[in-house]
């Protein structure tokens, strides 16, 4: 059976552990900077294994690969500390903070030969990838506009990690990685930034992003918040109709719609028993067919959004 370990004992954690029943892999030990807290998660969920020291982990556990669930200021240095020990990673979107992180992580990655891959587990998703076979097969003919939206009211702590900078909170990390790497996955990866424009949160975070990108004569708009709810949508405008996603980050339906508003097609997705499994299930192939990376979450997908964020850094 394959073997991760999971580094962070938060609420992601608890939700990847319970994709283990329909992957067929397991979770053979957690680790925490706070030993109490990885023993109670472990107690919690059926792991055998607790550690209160990441390295010590992989080195007494040698896993077959790790997930990596802590708060997005140590993806960076967590996946690197794993390829060190030559030891496979699935890390938490967003996977870096910035351009210089993503280069140094995936070139030790590469060197050493170690798989690596951020869990974006939306460009998985049945709904997401039906859409795109629409796309691919013309079905709205030439895109004019596609618009990209999802926030919600976060608690008000500035010591959680929406709000925390110490914790890189934000709106960019959280929410805006969705819309760039959802749309880059069906438009491909030359969305240029048109304009970028964010609210401040009283801890310097972003609360409130507006993006506009283009592709030649397509514009693309993303609008997340972590200070007020946002319908949670995408809609895509093409010259022969449009076709509208609901929670597009989380999936389960989309509709696709002629240039009268008639519904040519409602796709619902009823074979997912669990959103990350998908993800898993691709980490577990990559690894056993001796891949570096994967083609659906490729290296350069993810350096293109770490760089996507300095230019949001400047705004």
């Amino acid at each position: 059976m394959f073997r991760f370990a999971i580094m962070g004992a938060g609420g992601i954690a608890a939700h990847f552990v319970k994709a283990m029943d329909v992957t067929g892999a397991s979770v053979c030990a957690i680790a925490s900077k706070s030993l109490s807290r990885a023993q109670a998660f472990a107690k919690a969920n059926g792991i055998a294994s607790a550690y209160g020291d990441y390295a010590q982990m992989l080195e007494k556990e040698k896993p077959d690969a790790v997930y990596i669930a802590v708060t997005q200021q140590d993806h960076a240095r967590l996946t690197d500390l794993c390829v060190s020990y030559g030891i496979p990673v699935l890390c938490e979107k967003a996977m870096f903070s910035n351009g210089y992180e993503a280069d140094e992580v995936f070139s030790h990655a590469e060197e050493a030969g170690v798989f690596t891959m951020e869990a974006l587990w939306s460009r998985f998703l049945p709904s997401t990838n039906r859409v795109r076979s629409w796309l691919e097969n013309g079905e709205i003919g030439d895109i004019a506009l596609a618009e990209f939206g999802i926030g919600f009211q976060a608690p008000p702590d500035p010591e959680n990690r929406f709000f925390n900078p110490k914790l890189h909170g934000g709106a960019m990390y959280d929410l805006t990685v969705y819309g760039y790497e959802i749309l880059t996955w069906l438009f491909g990866e030359n969305l240029y930034i048109e304009n970028v424009a964010v609210s401040i949160a009283d801890t310097g975070v972003d609360a409130t992003d507006f993006i506009v990108l283009r592709q030649k004569n397509s514009l693309f708009t993303i609008r997340t918040s972590l200070i007020t709810p946002i319908e949670e949508r995408m809609v895509i405008y093409g010259t022969r109709g449009k076709i509208i996603v609901p929670k597009p980050h989380i999936g389960g339906q989309a509709d696709l719609l002629g240039p009268d508003g008639e519904v040519r097609e409602h796709f619902v997705d009823t074979v997912t028993q669990h959103g990350f499994s998908y993800e898993i299930e691709e980490t577990m192939r990559c690894i056993r067919e001796g891949k570096l990376e994967s083609p659906i979450v490729s290296h350069a997908s993810t350096l293109g959004c770490a760089k996507f964020f300095d230019v949001m850094h400047l705004n």
